[in-house]
C-alpha cells in the first residue's frame, strides 16, 4: 500500500516538475508589449508544434497538426462564415466558378459550437429551386440531423458538404427535423445542380409583373432587365420581387439590380478596420429603369446576404413594401484566401450596412406585413412524421398518374380526415409537390402561396401610396427597439 502511494507521489512530482519546466520554457513574459505579443505567440505555437512532433507517444503527421491548428484558430473567432477549407477546396471552387455540380440543392449553415443542450445540427438556409432537395419539400429552417447515418452535429461543415455532394444519380439519406419534434427520413438522388438566377412572368388577371430572383450571379442584372422590359411592354401596374429562399451571391450583382430601382444615394456600404475594404455603393439616376411603380418584395427566413441588401435598400428608400417573414440575418462580407490548389481560408473582411446605416447581422430584416405559413402543434408534428414515414402520399400518387388540381384537392381532404392536426392547404401542397416532382417548379402558386396572395391584394387595393407613407426605415425600427429595450431594463 505504501509502495503504491510512493509510486503515485513520485509520478505526480515528476509531472509537476515537467509542467513547471515546460511552462517556463513556453510562456510569454509578463512585460510584453502589445506589439511583441503577436510575435511571441507565433513563436510559442511553433515551439509546441515541434515539441509534439518530438515527444508525443506516437509519430504525428505534421499536416495533421497544421490543419488542426488552422481549424482551431479560425473557430476561436466565433464567426460561422470564417472557416478553413480543406482538400475539397479545389472542387468547391470549381463548382462555384463553373456554376454546376453534383448535389442535392440545399444551401446550408452550421453553428460552430455544439453542446448537449443545443447540438450543432446543419440548418437549411434555403433549398435551390428545381433540385432534389426542393422537390422533396425540404424548407428553410429545417435541420439536417444526419447524413447517411452520420450525426451532423459531430462533423464539420466541409464534411457535411462532402457527403451531400457527389456523383450524379447516387442516393444520399437524410433525417430532417422540422419544428421541435417532427423528424422524418428523406432519400435524395443527387442531380446536376446548376446555379439558377431569375424567373419572371406576368400575373395576367391582375396586370402585375412577377420576378423571382433565385441567386445573385453575374447574369442576374441582365435577366432582371429582361423582366422589366416585359413588364413595361405589358403595361404592368405593379411589380412583385420574390426574394424568398434567395441565399445571396455577388455584392456587385445586387448593386446592379438595386440601381435599376433607386435614383440616387447609397445602396449599401461596407465597413472594416481595413481602410481599403470600406466602400459605399451609390445609385446613379441614369441607370434607373423603374420609377413611380408600386413594388412589393417577398422575403422569408431563407432570404440572406445579397437578398437582404436589396430588401434593405428598397425599404430604406421607401420604394417597396416588404411582405412575408423576417430574413436570415447575414450582414457580413467574405473573401477566400487560397493557401494552395487544394485548400484555402474563407474569412470575413467587412460588415455591410443598409442606406440608413444599419447592420442586420444575426437580426435580419422584418417585413412591413408579416404573413406566416401555418405552424404545427406538437400533435401536428407527430402526425407529420407519421405521414412522411408512411409514404402514403408517394404510393397514392404513383397509383394515380396525371392527377389534376381537383384530384389533389380531393386527396388532400381525404388525408385531412386522418391527419387532422395538419391544415388542409399544407396537405394539398405536399401532394402537389409529389405530383410535380419530375416537373419544373411553377412560376407562382395563386392557390397555396398566402404570402404572394397578400402581395397581390396590397398592389390591387388602390391605397399603396398611403401604405408606403407609414413604413419606417430600418434605422427607425432599430432605434425604436433599443428604446423599448431600455424601458424594459428600467422596470
Amino acid at each position: 500500500m505504501r509502495k503504491t502511494y510512493f509510486k503515485q507521489f513520485a509520478l505526480a512530482a515528476i509531472l509537476f516538475t515537467f509542467t513547471i519546466s515546460t511552462s517556463q520554457g513556453f510562456s510569454l513574459t509578463s512585460k510584453s508589449s502589445s506589439k511583441d505579443t503577436s510575435k511571441q505567440y507565433t513563436e510559442l505555437v511553433s515551439k509546441i508544434f515541434e515539441f509534439i512532433q518530438r515527444n508525443y507517444v506516437d509519430e504525428v503527421d505534421p499536416e495533421v497538426l497544421y490543419r488542426g491548428a488552422l481549424k482551431g484558430m479560425l473557430s476561436e473567432l466565433g464567426d460561422p462564415y470564417t472557416t478553413y477549407l480543406d482538400k475539397s477546396f479545389s472542387r468547391s471552387l470549381h463548382d462555384t466558378t463553373s456554376g454546376q455540380f453534383g448535389g442535392v440543392g440545399l444551401t446550408i449553415s452550421k453553428p460552430i459550437e455544439s453542446t448537449p443542450e443545443k447540438p450543432a445540427y446543419v440548418e437549411v438556409a434555403s433549398p435551390v429551386e428545381d433540385t432534389p432537395g426542393y422537390k422533396a419539400g425540404i424548407l428553410a429552417g429545417d435541420l439536417i440531423i444526419s447524413v447517411d447515418g452520420v450525426d451532423t452535429s459531430t462533423i464539420t461543415m466541409e464534411e457535411v458538404l462532402d457527403k451531400l455532394r457527389g456523383k450524379v444519380g447516387e442516393k444520399v439519406d437524410l433525417v430532417i427535423r422540422r419544428g421541435k419534434n417532427a423528424e422524418f427520413p428523406v432519400t435524395l438522388k443527387r442531380a446536376l445542380i446548376e446555379v439558377p438566377t431569375v424567373k419572371y412572368g406576368m400575373i395576367d388577371k391582375d396586370k402585375l409583373g412577377y420576378v423571382r430572383i433565385i441567386e445573385f450571379t453575374p447574369q442576374t442584372a441582365d435577366r432582371v432587365q429582361q423582366a422589366l422590359d416585359l413588364f413595361k411592354s405589358e403595361n404592368a401596374r405593379g411589380i412583385i420581387i420574390d426574394l424568398r429562399n434567395n441565399p445571396g451571391g455577388l455584392i456587385s450583382s445586387v448593386v446592379e439590380v438595386a440601381d435599376k430601382f433607386i435614383d440616387d444615394g447609397p445602396i449599401v456600404s461596407t465597413k472594416s478596420r481595413l481602410a481599403y475594404e470600406n466602400s459605399v455603393f451609390t445609385a446613379s439616376a441614369r441607370k434607373t429603369k423603374i420609377r413611380n411603380m408600386p413594388i412589393v418584395v417577398l422575403i422569408n427566413r431563407g432570404s440572406a446576404s445579397a437578398s437582404e441588401i436589396l430588401s434593405g435598400a428598397l425599404k430604406d428608400n421607401h420604394l417597396a413594401y416588404l411582405v412575408g417573414a423576417r430574413t436570415y440575418g447575414k450582414g457580413s462580407v467574405q473573401q477566400v484566401l487560397p493557401l494552395s490548389s487544394q485548400e484555402g481560408i474563407k474569412y470575413t473582411v467587412a460588415r455591410y450596412y443598409t442606406p440608413s446605416d444599419v447592420n442586420i447581422d444575426k437580426i435580419g430584416i422584418p417585413p412591413d406585413r408579416e404573413i406566416l405559413f401555418p405552424t404545427l402543434t406538437a400533435e401536428g408534428e407527430k402526425q407529420y412524421t407519421e405521414l412522411y414515414k408512411s409514404n402514403e402520399i408517394e404510393k397514392y400518387v404513383d397509383a394515380h398518374p396525371n392527377m389534376t388540381e381537383k384530384d389533389i384537392a380531393a386527396f388532400g381532404k381525404t388525408l385531412h380526415a386522418t391527419y387532422s392536426e395538419i391544415d388542409e392547404a399544407s396537405l394539398r401542397k405536399l401532394v402537389r409537390n409529389e405530383v410535380n416532382k419530375t416537373k419544373p417548379a411553377m412560376l407562382y402558386d395563386l392557390e397555396y402561396d398566402i404570402q404572394l396572395i397578400e402581395a397581390i391584394k396590397i398592389l390591387t387595393a388602390g391605397d399603396f401610396s398611403e401604405l408606403m407613407s407609414k413604413t419606417k426605415s430600418l434605422k427607425q425600427l432599430q432605434d425604436e427597439a433599443a428604446l423599448e429595450e431600455n424601458k424594459e431594463e428600467k422596470k
